[in-house]
């Protein structure tokens, strides 16, 4: 077993093994990716078991126990990633790292649904192993790069899955009209129901009941809550005042992002970030 920390907030671990092995997560880990470099069996976690095998990425939920079944020997990279690491991770691609928090308890299995990304993640890992065994020059800095790409890479595929409440025929369309407002999140000029419906040449009114139809949520609904998801992710984890987000995400100033915070959450901005750091930068 290898292992390597990186200046306090993120550890990689390179384990082989013919045993089960039960591990939890210790509390100041946000969350782990697992990279099969070799072997099968099976991952419990939160009771649902799945199969895995060689060049699988895995993600393991925060906080909760998990246990590897092994079939044939095995071999795993661990990268697990602290509290301290996504409070300071670039804001140009904090909304990636997001994805992945957010998805983390749902994505059963592979997260890798691209025949592409898959040999870059395979290529990545290689190097990762590489490098924590050699420990050479700048070594701790080409591994911090290299983690900040897997993350990316990982968020890209996870971002194609179908999101929760999609039937599963739904459209393309619909799909399209997701990744617009996900890719607009930031321009409320764009999300407007007469821009959109005009950029996919529908109707407005068959745009709204087509999207509840497809998603079983109401549009404007959706982009709301896209939107405060991301909203809270920069209060949990970025240093950001209130007026830059409520200047991100296109309101008018902080008293307009209050007030919409403040509709969904039932508490206002500056509590609920106090109450962030008295729970201990909870994921709840």
């Amino acid at each position: 077993m290898k292992t390597a920390d990186i200046n306090g907030f993120m550890e990689i671990e390179h384990l082989r093994t013919d045993k089960c092995t039960q591990l939890t997560c210790n509390k100041s880990v946000r969350f782990q990716m697992v990279y099969v470099v070799a072997g099968k069996g099976s991952l419990s976690m939160n009771e649902n078991k799945m199969s895995y095998r060689a060049e699988n990425l895995l993600l393991l939920t925060p906080g909760d126990p998990y246990r590897f079944d092994i079939n044939d020997t095995s071999e795993f990279l661990f990268i697990r990633v602290t509290s301290n690491y996504i409070r300071n991770y670039s804001s140009v691609h904090i909304d990636c790292l997001e994805s992945l928090l957010y998805h983390a308890g749902r994505v059963s299995g592979c997260v890798m649904n691209d025949q592409g990304d898959s040999m870059i993640v395979s290529s990545i890992s290689e190097t990762l192993l590489r490098e924590i065994s050699n420990e050479g020059l700048y070594g701790k800095d080409l591994i911090l790069h290299f983690v900040n790409a897997l993350l990316i890479v990982a968020a890209r595929n996870i971002a194609r899955l179908k999101p929760a409440g999609l039937k599963a025929h739904s459209d393309d369309r619909v799909l399209e009209m997701i990744s617009y407002i996900q890719k607009n999140i930031h321009q409320p000029e764009c999300l407007k129901l007469q821009v959109i419906a005009r950029v996919f040449g529908l109707a407005p009114t068959y745009l709204s009941s087509y999207f509840k139809q497809q998603s079983g949520q109401n549009i404007q609904d959706y982009i709301a809550n896209y939107r405060l998801r991301l909203i809270e992710h920069r209060l949990r984890y970025s240093d950001h005042r209130i007026g830059e987000i409520a200047a991100e995400f296109g309101f008018s100033d902080e008293s307009h992002l209050n007030k919409f915070f403040k509709k969904h959450k039932q508490v206002g901005l500056t509590q609920y970030r106090k109450n962030i750091y008295l729970n201990g930068l909870s994921l709840s």
